[in-house]
């Protein structure tokens, strides 16, 4: 039976990667999943069912973010290639296009098999007409990348809430609040280490902080229905002495 969701190709791309040394995380602005080894540039992979020409489309775009894109589908039933093309053409096709190809065969009884049916060209210099390298944009998926504490994320999920660095950080400060009572932007700053706790106590995106008098901020109770939402990231995080009374 051919996979339901694209979600189901993130675990076995990312144990693959994992097992090469790299750290992954899945939903990395807007992208399926990333990548990072090192000093090295961020390894882009885009998930889809199977092999398509929005697939194809979607990785070209990230060829803006890094050089070292693939594509990943789930492997058709008895390894014919997608679209009655043969798999030669399919890899001279990624390859034309500077990007790599993944897929993943699912078994009934086996772990999933993962094979790099091409990697992107290692001199992007061939390529005829590449998109321009955005410096800026490539530059905060590796901050975001970097910010995040741990991989919550499923790569390919769509309407669900994604755990980015800064709700992350958000449900750390909640937490914090939670079990130290109201207190200032200064203490929370010193307790979980964020240089810009004051900033997201006075923006309150997520509405989780309530001003109770000059400098000092409590939780609310929309932050602690967050708490309970997201308790398996809050779990994760380092446990505080009790506030002196």
């Amino acid at each position: 039976m051919p996979i339901k969701s694209e979600t189901e190709l993130y675990a076995p791309v990312k144990t693959y990667l994992e097992q090469l040394g790299y750290d992954v995380r899945g939903e990395v602005r807007h992208c399926d999943l990333v990548a990072i080894r090192g000093e090295e540039p961020p390894v882009i992979v885009e998930l889809k069912r199977s092999f398509s020409i929005p697939l194809l489309l979607q990785a070209i775009d990230r060829l803006k973010l890094s050089r070292t894109v693939y594509v990943a589908f789930e492997r058709p039933a008895k390894g014919r290639a997608p679209h009655s093309a043969s798999w030669p053409e399919l890899r001279k096709l990624c390859g034309m296009l500077g990007i790599g190809m993944i897929t993943v065969q699912f078994y009934k009884t086996r772990k999933p098999r993962v094979e790099v049916e091409c990697h992107p060209p290692s001199d992007p210099a061939l390529l005829t007409a590449p998109p321009r390298h955005n410096k800026y944009a490539a530059g905060r998926v590796v901050k975001e990348f970097q910010e995040r504490k741990a991989d919550y994320n499923v790569g390919g999920s769509t309407r669900r809430k994604l755990v980015t660095a800064y709700r992350e950080k958000s449900l750390h400060m909640a937490s914090v609040l939670q079990q130290q009572g109201p207190l200032s932007p200064k203490k929370l700053r010193d307790l979980t280490g964020y240089p810009t706790a004051a900033d997201m106590l006075q923006k309150n995106y997520y509405l989780w902080f309530q001003r109770v008098e000059r400098g000092i901020y409590k939780i609310t109770p929309l932050g602690e229905e967050a708490l309970e939402s997201f308790a398996h990231v809050v779990a994760a995080f380092p446990s505080l002495e009790p506030a002196a009374t």
